[in-house]
């Protein structure tokens, strides 16, 4: 269930019950989802009628909110129908893309995802490809599509010499010790 929101033009944040954090799975699928609907240009009709009249259209009341006698139903398509008092576009197609930029839990049993779209989320997503070209160079990997087994060949490697390191290290404390008992010196007739 929604448990809260905030929705510009520029980012989002979208509040929700769910007991667990979401997976990497479930998070690229609701972006999948989302970006779907921004694709499928679905026009949004906005009606103001009363409460009743609009329950009866099938519109959702929202996180216990308290609404007039006149309120805002958004209709998008088929896809959503809700009360609302938000600002909302035309058309689906009018958001560009959508990008979510975090999950995380604010309390008990709720959630939160926040995102961006359009020119924010462009601008996020070319901050991130100059990024991973960072990445790339660091890790001398000539093409990004090969930065993660470049970066996964680089972690063996180094597990690898972790390995070596830490059996050379025994080796060395052995010989060390063997070492101890060249030089006996009496002492005291001990």
């Amino acid at each position: 269930n929604q448990a809260g929101s905030l929705v510009t033009d520029k980012h989002l944040r979208l509040d929700f019950t769910q007991f667990g954090q979401v997976t990497a799975v479930e998070l690229k699928e609701m972006e999948k989802l989302v970006n779907q609907k921004i694709w499928e240009a679905i026009p949004v009709v906005t009606i103001e009628t009363d409460i009743d009249t609009a329950k009866n259209m099938g519109a959702m009341a929202l996180f216990g909110e308290k609404y007039g006698k006149e309120v805002r139903v958004v209709n998008i398509g088929d896809y959503s129908i809700e009360l609302c008092g938000g600002t909302h576009v035309a058309n689906t197609e009018d958001i560009g893309i959508f990008k979510i930029v975090s999950e995380s839990g604010i309390g008990a049993g709720v959630r939160r995802i926040e995102a961006v779209t359009s020119k924010e989320a462009y601008q996020l997503l070319q901050e991130e490809e100059r990024q991973l070209k960072e990445i790339a160079t660091l890790v001398k990997s000539p093409q990004l599509k090969e930065v993660g087994t470049k970066t996964e060949q680089l972690q063996q490697q180094l597990r690898d010499l972790q390995k070596e390191n830490e059996q050379l290290a025994g080796k060395l404390a052995n010989q060390q010790a063997g070492d101890i008992f060249k030089d006996v010196k009496d002492v005291n007739g001990v």
